[in-house]
């Protein structure tokens, strides 16, 4: 069966490669080892080997086969052993599973049975679908992923100390006589001959050979930022391949960029582009006369940025993630003198806004906002057009769900959005 198996792999390794050149590449990097069925039930990945059971892929078929080498492959390629952070592993491992399999499915590969989908999570990243992941799933992923697991041995020894200290059997007094005379009686009748026939057996169970590797270590801290920077490159250069053999589809190309670009938390997003409009400017004005010079030279001066931050409180953001794009903003201001406008608005405008915040002044949450029953974003936009004079940016915490203007306002526009959805004009910062 060992001989079938292989040949199996290298025929589903083989195919990728001549027929998805992307994948195919990716999966060349990952050796392949069967593991020991007592911990690898159908494949798994520690971002250096690829483990398989050879009765699991004994099961699929050539195109399931497929399937599952190149979904271990884009965990490796993805870099999810380094992106989980603070995270809870198991939301996080279905999370990663939702993000690759739309991939590989909409690029014509078959799912063996347990496959995780859903095709509300097509387009997204682990990180955006992970909040949608509920706590405690029963839900399980079709592979196992053993960057960050502790060895099985270590477990399992902690249960087995368990049942070698649990306390013998209780019994009163008359039944321990009897069965101290049964036990002597039986020994004396059997003349050794049971312990010297128990001792081979169990001698065999000791020594019986590993069907397949052990178990391998959770990866140190350096060996993730080490496998991390390598399987970043091993990504630029599959699609370089693939782009070549002119077999790269649009959504793996997207999804190349988007994990080569570099990669910025939010906060830093918005503070970057909120610096960006608070540039000091010059001025020409005519300086004074004991100069003596009657030329006139530009001169940088100070300005005071006007930001404009609506709310969308429809009831998908929450009261903590509020709090937080509060503090990120109020952090900000004070860094790049900014005079705040406040906004609410799910439907409608909130009745006893805006409220006005001068750049010494704590920016804060007025109240608490209770959910809506819907979202629009024309009654902020409607507000801003009359008022006299327009802001530096706007900045617009949402879902992005809801009904847009038909026209762009003059003035930038920032989205921070939770969420996948997109938004038709403006600047769109993906909130993780």
């Amino acid at each position: 069966m060992s001989d079938d198996i292989e040949i199996k792999l290298s025929a589903a390794r083989t195919k990728l490669i001549i027929d998805k050149p992307f994948l195919g590449a990716l999966v060349l990097r990952l050796p392949m080892e069967a593991g020991d069925p007592s911990w690898c039930k159908t494949t798994a990945t520690d971002a250096r080997k690829l483990y398989y059971n050879p009765q699991y892929i004994e099961s699929l078929d050539l195109t399931q086969t497929q399937f599952a080498l190149a979904h271990e492959a884009l965990h490796c390629a993805l870099s999810h052993f380094a992106r989980r952070q603070h995270r809870d592993k198991h939301r996080w491992d279905l999370a990663c599973d939702y993000a690759i399999n739309p991939l590989l499915i909409n690029d014509g590969l078959m799912p063996p049975p347990g496959a995780l989908y859903d095709d509300c999570f097509e387009g997204m990243t682990a990180e955006e679908i992970y909040p949608s992941i509920q706590e405690n799933s029963e839900e399980q992923p079709m592979d196992r992923h053993l960057y960050d697991e502790q060895n099985q041995a270590d477990r399992g020894q902690g249960r087995d100390n368990e049942h070698t200290n649990a306390p013998p059997k209780q019994d009163n007094g008359q039944d321990q006589q009897d069965g101290k005379q049964q036990s002597r009686q039986k020994q004396q009748d059997a003349n050794g001959q049971k312990e010297s026939s128990e001792t081979p057996r169990e001698t065999s169970q000791q020594n019986a050979p590993q069907q397949g590797a052990p178990q391998p270590e959770a990866l140190t801290p350096q060996e993730r930022e080490n496998l991390s920077t390598q399987w970043q490159q091993r990504l630029a250069g599959a699609a370089q391949q693939a782009m070549q053999a002119g077999k790269l589809g649009g959504a793996m190309a997207r999804l190349v960029d988007h994990m080569l670009e570099p990669q910025l938390p939010w906060r830093n997003l918005l503070a970057h582009y909120i610096s960006s409009v608070a540039r000091d400017d010059y001025t020409y004005s005519r300086p004074s006369t004991r100069r003596g010079d009657p030329a006139v030279f530009p001169s940088l001066r100070s300005g005071q940025v006007s930001l404009v931050v609506a709310l969308d409180t429809s009831g998908s953001i929450s009261d903590a993630e509020m709090s937080d794009f509060i503090n990120e903003i109020d952090a900000i201001k004070s860094q790049v003198r900014a005079q705040v406008t406040l906004q609410a608005c799910d439907a409608a405008l909130c009745e006893d806004g805006p409220w006005y915040y001068e750049p010494w002044e704590e920016f804060s949450l007025p109240r608490k906002f209770k959910g809506g029953g819907g979202t629009s974003f024309k009654p902020v936009f409607d507000w801003l057009e009359q008022q006299d004079q327009q802001p530096d940016l706007l900045v617009y915490f949402t879902d992005a769900e809801g009904e847009f203007p038909k026209y762009e306002p003059p003035c930038p526009v920032l989205w921070l959005v939770k969420g996948r959805s997109k938004v038709p004009w403006g600047q769109r910062v993906q909130l993780n």
